[in-house]
């Protein structure tokens, strides 16, 4: 089977720094397997990784290249817990299912330490993690939520005050903040290529190119390319904010949202080592928010400026330089080799949208800004209910989840609405 040029990734920093992937062939003709997976982003290659180990016949269809969305563009941070935060899980399933799930997530986490060590993936990862306030409230948001983690949840965290928190990030813009040892940071483009490596060499099938025009439904679910057809006994979507109309009953209960990340140039070492003392992720808890950690060779990469309408902002680059330069007055002049972005799917109430479309097509999305953990978490669980054990996947499925209003002409506009409100909060209290 010939391989074709591959579609290329987009222009972005992660791409011109991983190690090169060799390209994988077109789905061409008819193939059968016992699993058929749509997307090769993390979710789908965790679910191959453990199905393949089970024995398992494997194959997953990407419509452009392998981590060509999400997975490979994020802002790389490995974080526990779910995007709509414990006490939402806790009202929509109650606190018992609750703090199970907050123990997975916690696992998700791990997963990510071990897959990188099960197969030596140079994915720089680095420990550490902090939600920082900007505001008095959110100093005490913070410390009422160190305290639910504690007494709930059983995980410690550490709140350092303005002066701890400044020995470690000496940036002027923050009061506060709550630090993990346990979550960290990591080149996602590399992570997810060294999974793609494992799961190759594990006998999983990968075909770039080779975008889904339809998903056929019944005993032998069937994916539909352009070139040919991937019959299984089941079928996962892991294409997240990427269906395309594949399945429009999952698509309404997500939303694209576009988010931005830019690298700078390369900072001398000393300079760079000084914005972060400690190498740690960072993240303010604005609802439109700024999250940054620094690079293996020295750049930092700064993300934010949300678009809820999925038009890129005005002016990208000079908005990320001045948010920047808000939180790092030293790197006045200090421009971005590259600005990027891309879709993160959100729910409508930001907790994870897992389970089933009958009894054989599986799915995961709704990752709402927490991904690169819950990603494998979200493979793990899928292939636990392929392999004949769905109490995991079933319980995820209790979480009830809306469609967005307004169907695919009028949520976007919606959407726009509601969020210029929590903006507002965040600029004015």
């Amino acid at each position: 089977m010939a391989k074709s040029a591959p579609s290329a990734h987009i222009d972005s920093w992660y791409a011109g720094s991983a190690a090169p992937l060799p390209s994988q062939a077109r789905l061409q003709g008819r193939q059968r397997v016992d699993v058929a997976i749509l997307g090769a982003g993390l979710t789908g290659l965790s679910a191959a990784l453990e199905l393949a180990a089970a024995g398992f016949t494997v194959a997953i269809v990407e419509a452009r290249r392998i981590g060509w969305g999400a997975s490979g563009r994020s802002g790389g941070q490995v974080i526990f817990g779910f995007g709509c935060g414990e006490a939402k899980i806790a009202s929509l399933v109650g606190q018992a299912l609750a703090k199970e799930m907050f123990d997975w997530s916690l696992e998700g986490v791990a997963m990510v330490r071990e897959r990188i060590r099960e197969h030596g993936i140079d994915a720089h990862w680095r420990d550490g993690h902090a939600h920082v306030a900007i505001k008095p409230r959110q100093v005490q948001e913070l410390q009422e939520w160190q305290s639910e983690l504690r007494d709930t949840y059983g995980y410690p965290l550490q709140w350092w005050d303005r002066e701890r928190l400044q020995a470690v990030l000496p940036s002027p813009r923050y009061l506060g903040g709550l630090y993990d040892p346990k979550s960290g940071h990591l080149h996602p483009l590399e992570y997810t290529n060294g999974l793609a490596r494992a799961a190759l060499a594990a006998g999983v099938r990968i075909f770039e190119d080779s975008p889904v025009t339809a998903l056929r439904r019944g005993a032998t679910p069937t994916l539909v390319t352009t070139g040919g057809e991937l019959v299984a006994d089941h079928v996962v979507l892991a294409g997240n904010a990427l269906l395309q109309r594949i399945a429009p009953e999952l698509e309404r209960k997500i939303m694209p949202v576009g988010t931005y990340i830019g690298a700078t140039t390369p900072l001398p070492p000393e300079l760079a080592a000084d914005l972060i003392r400690n190498g740690m992720a960072v993240a303010d808890i604005n609802w439109a928010l700024d999250y940054f950690r620094l690079s293996h060779d020295h750049r930092l990469l700064f993300g934010g400026r949300a678009s809820y309408s999925t038009l890129p902002p005005p002016d990208l680059a000079g908005t990320m330089r001045r948010r920047m330069t808000r939180v790092f007055p030293q790197l006045a002049g200090v421009g971005f080799d590259k600005v990027w972005g891309g879709y993160v799917d959100i729910s409508r109430n930001r907790a994870p949208h897992w389970g089933r479309l009958g009894d054989n097509v599986y799915f995961a999305q709704g990752f709402s800004g927490h991904g690169v953990a819950a990603t494998g978490l979200a493979g793990r669980v899928i292939a636990e209910a392929i392999k004949g054990q769905a109490t995991r996947l079933d319980a995820f499925a209790k979480i009830p989840h809306a469609d967005f209003p307004g169907g695919r002409a009028l949520r976007t506009p919606l959407l726009v609405a509601a969020m210029a409100w929590f903006k507002l909060r965040d600029a004015l209290w």
